[in-house]
């Protein structure tokens, strides 16, 4: 009986698992995990330190599920792999024997080389071994410091704020998150973090840490020559594959473990998903590292299928991200970027004193809308992606723009106004800004 190990029980591992299962009853599958007992949602990590969930509120599945479904469970770590002999070899000693493995072993935080780094107090966020620690870091403490512009920075400084703690937000850029967000969204981001009592520092950078002489974090030093009290520094830099522990084994990797399109290895019995896979020829369009939620699913769908004995390709489809800046939610459908590429057009409209705003992009030749970036309201995922995969002309998409608001109902839609704001540029394609009725404000940018 062909026996499957998967190394990592996140969301890419457990979904080859589940999927395996699905199509095939007789198969064996093991996963190894080192971080819990069971599956949760990583994505909760932060309403568990806000209080909002028990770690019971994180688990898709029951505890029974893993037993009834014949899904063996082992909790720890991989140190080596010999893909050769394919032999997995655990910290304790243990080793074991696979037909075939997938490698689901996800990321870990970014942690730069700055003077000091290794004080206590100082730490990345990413599992639950994290969370422990910064339940720990942050008993009793009053000021804290968290590094870096992204969308786990931005949860870190929510969650410390719950706890009434004094925060100093530091950003390397010109404004937060410049390479993904356009300069009107990414001005709303700063006046939610500073309407939240956050002290956020653009174009700042650390230059070192400091102790108090036990050992413990006390100052960060900037490059602009500040010097930040703190009890508390949490690094946010971004992730990257967890793969040290491949060295030697015979697996080829780069930033990650190179796969091909049907996410297999050198080793033609050996798979990677998830984080830790790197695509070694990625399509048009695609990113050689995919490490999303969804994308992570995705993969696991795909290898879970193949290895169960069923037929699948990966078509990752539209892009989609989703995240909460304090009480602004972010949904991005399709390709809107920073900056508006060649031969693109676009429509963004913001509210005149909410942070709302809604942002469409359309090629120019064509008219078909190619992506949606919204803040501070709610999109329908369908609807977006159906119009952005049909090719719908903008003024299709506008005409119906209603049905891709998702707020509650009797909450106001704002589909008129984005209608106005098209029409009233396109009508005067020199008028960058057109102030309109309710004291909303469009702004269109021809390419």
């Amino acid at each position: 009986m062909k026996h499957v190990f998967i190394i990592g029980n996140g969301i890419s591992g457990i979904t080859t698992a589940r999927y395996i299962r699905k199509q095939n009853p007789d198969i064996k599958i093991t996963v190894i995990g080192n971080e819990t007992d069971y599956f949760y949602a990583r994505t909760a990590l932060m309403y568990l330190y806000m209080g909002h969930l028990q770690f019971e509120d994180t688990k898709p599945y029951e505890d029974g599920f893993w037993e009834k479904n014949r899904i063996s469970l082992i909790k720890g770590d991989v140190v080596s792999l010999q893909a050769e002999d394919r032999k997995l070899f655990l910290a304790d000693g243990r080793s074991v024997v696979f037909d075939q493995l997938v490698i689901a072993s996800g990321s870990k935080p970014l942690m730069a080389n700055w003077p000091g780094k290794t004080l206590d107090g100082i730490q990345g966020f990413y599992g639950m071994n994290d969370l422990a620690l910064l339940e720990e870091n942050t008993r009793n403490i009053r000021n804290a410091v968290v590094i870096g512009g992204g969308l786990i920075g931005i949860e870190l400084a929510e969650m410390l704020h719950t706890r009434g703690i004094h925060i100093t937000f530091l950003v390397r850029e010109n404004r937060y998150m410049e390479r993904i967000l356009p300069p009107e969204e990414s001005e709303l981001v700063h006046q939610e973090i500073r309407r939240n009592g956050v002290r956020l520092q653009l174009n700042t950078e650390v230059k070192a840490f400091h102790g108090d002489g036990n050992g413990r974090v006390s100052m960060v030093e900037t490059t602009t020559s500040e010097e930040i009290p703190t009890e508390l520094a949490c690094i946010s830099i971004g992730v990257t594959p967890n793969i040290a522990w491949l060295n030697g084994s015979g697996i080829n990797t780069n930033r990650g473990v190179l796969v091909d399109a049907h996410f297999k290895t050198n080793f033609p019995d050996i798979f990677a998903v998830g984080d830790c896979a790197e695509f070694q020829n990625p399509l048009p369009e695609q990113r050689p590292l995919e490490q999303l939620w969804y994308t992570g699913k995705m993969h696991g769908e795909v290898v879970g299928t193949v290895l169960g004995g069923g037929l699948a390709t990966y078509q990752k489809g539209v892009f989609f991200n989703s995240a909460k800046f304090f009480d602004m939610e972010y949904q991005v459908y399709g390709d809107v970027t920073s900056d508006v590429p060649m031969g693109v057009q676009e429509i963004f409209w913001q509210h005149g004193h909410e942070h709302k705003s809604i942002r469409i992009r359309y090629n120019a030749r064509s008219g078909s809308v190619i992506g949606f970036l919204v803040m501070g309201i709610r999109f329908r995922q369908q609807a977006c992606q159906k119009w952005i995969k049909r090719q719908t002309p903008i003024e299709e998409v506008l005409r119906n723009l209603n049905m891709a608001f998702f707020d509650p109902e009797f909450f106001y839609t704002f589909g008129t106004e984005v209608r106005e704001a098209y029409e009233a540029a396109t009508g005067n394609p020199r008028a960058i800004t057109t102030t309109l009725k309710r004291t909303f404000w469009p702004i269109f940018r021809p390419k």
